[in-house]
């Protein structure tokens, strides 16, 4: 997957990928749709640091979460 390529797919992708690396407990209420696209750099950079760790502290968990909310449309 190249995901140098702003697309619907990609976003969906990478959201996927978070939630599935943070455990997200409430995933279902975050999905592609919701971001806004002009920021997909700011998510590609999010996904990347995420799938570069093995452990998250709940300060950076907390982050990250924040972070994805910033980048949420609206």
């Amino acid at each position: 997957m190249d995901l140098s390529v702003k697309s619907l797919e990609n976003v969906d992708y990478m959201i996927e990928a978070i939630k599935t690396k943070l455990r997200v407990a409430s995933g279902a209420a975050i999905k592609a749709e919701h971001f806004d696209y002009e920021k997909y750099e700011d998510l590609l950079d999010i996904y990347e640091h995420v799938q570069s760790k093995n452990q998250f502290s709940v300060s950076e968990m907390d982050a990250l979460v924040v972070e994805l909310g910033r980048l949420r449309k609206g």
